[in-house]
C-alpha cells in the first residue's frame, strides 16, 4: 500500500514567495493546504495548477490570521481534508513603516498579530498533528529581526519576537517536531515599490551582489523540513551575505 503523502500548510500561500513555497513542496510530494486572506483569485488559479499535475492534493483555506479564535479551524480543515498534518509553514506577514512619532496602537496590534500571535497559535493547534507525524515547522523571519530598519521598529520587533519564538518551540516541541526559521534578505521589491536608488544602495551593501530569488527561499524551507533531520531552533540566513556587511 503506498504511504500517504506529508501535508503541508503555508500560510499567505496564494502569491509572491508563498506561492512558491507551495510549488516547491508540492513538487517535492507534499500535499498543500493554501492559505490566503484576499487574493482568492490567485489561490484558485495556484490551486487549479497544483491540481492538475496530482488530483487530489490541494485545499484552499480564507481567513484573516488576525482573527486568532479562526486559527484552531484552520488546522482542523487540514487535517479533515488529509487525515494528517506534516508540515506547518509560517510565510504569511505584515509588513508597514511606523515612524515612531505617528506609530499607532492598531499599528502595534496588527503586526503583531500578523507576525507573532498568528504563527505562535498556529504552532499551538498544529503541534499534536506535527506530534504524531514527526513534522516540523518553518517560520518565515526576516534579517530585520536582527538588524532593525529604519522607520520599522514594530516590524522589527515582531520578527525578533519570531525568532526567539522559534528557539522556544524547537525546545517544547523536541524531540518529535523540528522549529526552523529562514530569514531572507533582498528577494522581492515591496508592491508599492521602491526608489531606483534605494534599491542600489540595498545591492550595494550585498556581498553577493544582487537579489536572491523566491526559489531560494523555498529551496531553503523545503531542505528544512525534509532533509534537515539534525537541525533544530536554528534561523537560517538567505540574504547574499547582507547581514555581515
Amino acid at each position: 500500500m503506498t504511504p500517504p503523502n506529508p501535508v503541508a500548510l503555508v500560510t499567505g500561500g496564494a502569491r509572491r514567495i508563498g506561492a512558491t513555497i507551495a510549488r516547491r513542496l508540492h513538487a517535492s510530494g507534499y500535499d498543500v493546504a493554501l492559505h490566503y486572506r484576499d487574493s482568492h483569485a490567485e489561490a484558485q488559479a495556484l490551486a487549479a495548477e497544483l491540481e492538475q499535475r496530482r488530483a487530489g492534493s490541494v485545499l484552499t483555506l480564507q481567513a484573516d490570521l488576525v482573527m486568532l479564535e479562526r486559527l484552531p479551524d484552520l488546522v482542523a480543515a487540514v487535517v479533515a481534508r488529509f487525515g494528517r498534518m506534516d508540515a506547518l509553514v509560517n510565510n504569511a506577514s505584515a509588513f508597514f513603516p511606523t515612524p515612531l512619532a505617528t506609530a499607532t496602537v492598531a499599528q502595534w496590534d496588527t503586526l503583531m498579530a500578523a507576525n507573532v500571535a498568528a504563527p505562535f497559535f498556529l504552532a499551538q493547534s498544529a503541534a499534536p498533528h506535527l506530534r504524531a507525524a514527526g513534522g516540523a515547522i518553518v517560520n518565515l523571519a526576516d534579517i530585520h529581526g536582527e538588524r532593525p530598519l529604519r522607520n520599522h521598529a514594530i516590524y522589527g520587533v515582531g520578527k525578533a519576537a519570531l525568532i526567539h519564538m522559534t528557539q522556544a518551540l524547537a525546545l517544547e516541541l523536541a524531540p518529535s517536531v523540528r522549529v526552523n526559521a529562514v530569514a531572507p534578505g533582498a528577494i522581492l521589491w515591496p508592491e508599492e515599490g521602491t526608489e531606483a536608488a534605494a534599491q542600489k544602495r540595498l545591492l550595494a551593501a550585498t556581498p553577493l551582489a544582487r537579489m536572491g530569488t523566491p526559489e531560494e527561499i523555498a529551496e531553503a524551507v523545503r531542505w528544512l523540513l525534509r532533509d534537515a533531520t539534525y537541525c533544530t531552533g536554528q534561523v537560517i540566513r538567505v540574504d547574499g551575505g547582507r547581514l555581515l556587511a
